[in-house]
């Protein structure tokens, strides 16, 4: 649902930013980011923008897809009905009937914005019911671990769409462009009242950056959910699950690349460099946890 949830918004967001430039340039960096060349060339000749958003949000046959993604969460839920509420059960279903009837029209560039709203609004639905019904044993720690790990994921990637135009606007027209960019990736991932509150004059790129990757306050910061994904790993560990401690030791490589990182380090690193490097340590770690608890 977590994943659902943040390929809407970097769908949404990138519909923004490709507004007026050459259709190719502005969707490749969806596939990019996802590492899926292979699978999406292999059915299409080129990242035009319906070909894209086909293949992210209804592609049944694309894994990481909003709607794989969903198919996905309701069977997990299925097999799982013993130990979650009604109300979560109910909304997940409303929810995936909803999705599993969209067609190519329901997804056209024009529709593209309110579909995204929609899953968007479905998914914090769906938080919301988890957050008050579902009961505080083993059971919301695995949640939490895979929401948080995969939030760390998907903020980096949603920062990532805007590390390709990182290049010095040259005129006032590209100024305000690219400061009309940076607002709206902060409106895509809920973030821009919380920036404004940091920040109340102007919007700098560097802040930005600081914002979605080092500022505790915001929850969906990536400090945030790696230190959230910390505690979790010591809950489990005080409940006499072994592997938890090792975990949190095997966690110390992305916390120290985050709690000693700063604005400076990245630009020095690069952001699409540093990105890199975060999101290789966040697969590996999410691949040992599952390797660990799963299977």
């Amino acid at each position: 649902m977590e994943r659902a949830e943040n390929l809407a918004r970097i769908l949404d967001v990138n519909e923004t930013f490709a507004r007026g430039g050459s259709e190719v340039e502005s969707w490749l960096p969806i596939v990019r980011l996802h590492a899926e060349e292979d699978l999406f060339f292999s059915r299409h000749k080129k990242a035009a923008a319906d070909r894209v958003v086909h293949f992210y949000t209804i592609d049944r046959e694309n894994p990481s897809s909003i709607i794989a993604s969903v198919v996905h969460a309701r069977e997990n839920a299925r097999t799982m009905r013993h130990v979650i509420s009604t109300e979560m059960w109910t909304q997940l279903n409303v929810f995936h009937g909803w999705i599993t009837e969209l067609n190519r029209r329901d997804i056209r560039l024009n529709n593209l914005s309110r579909v995204c709203a929609t899953i968007k609004e479905s998914c914090q639905t769906h938080a919301g019911i988890v957050q008050g019904t579902l009961y505080r044993d083993q059971v919301w720690y695995f949640y939490l671990l895979g929401k948080h790990l995969e939030r760390a994921g998907q903020t980096s990637r949603l920062v990532d769409i805007k590390s390709h135009l990182l290049d010095n606007p040259v005129g006032d027209a590209e100024v305000a462009a690219d400061i009309s960019q940076w607002n709206a990736l902060l409106r895509s991932a809920a973030g821009y009242h919380a920036f404004r509150r940091v920040h109340p004059r102007g919007i700098e790129p560097d802040r930005v950056i600081e914002f979605f990757f080092f500022n505790d306050g915001f929850p969906r910061s990536v400090i945030s959910c790696l230190d959230r994904v910390d505690t979790l790993l010591a809950g489990l560990a005080k409940a006499k699950l072994t592997a938890a401690q090792d975990l949190r030791d095997n966690l110390a490589p992305l916390q120290d690349l985050i709690h000693g990182g700063n604005v400076q380090e990245v630009r020095r690193l690069g952001l699409n460099a540093f990105i890199d490097d975060l999101q290789r340590e966040l697969d590996s770690f999410s691949s040992e946890l599952g390797e660990r608890f799963f299977l």
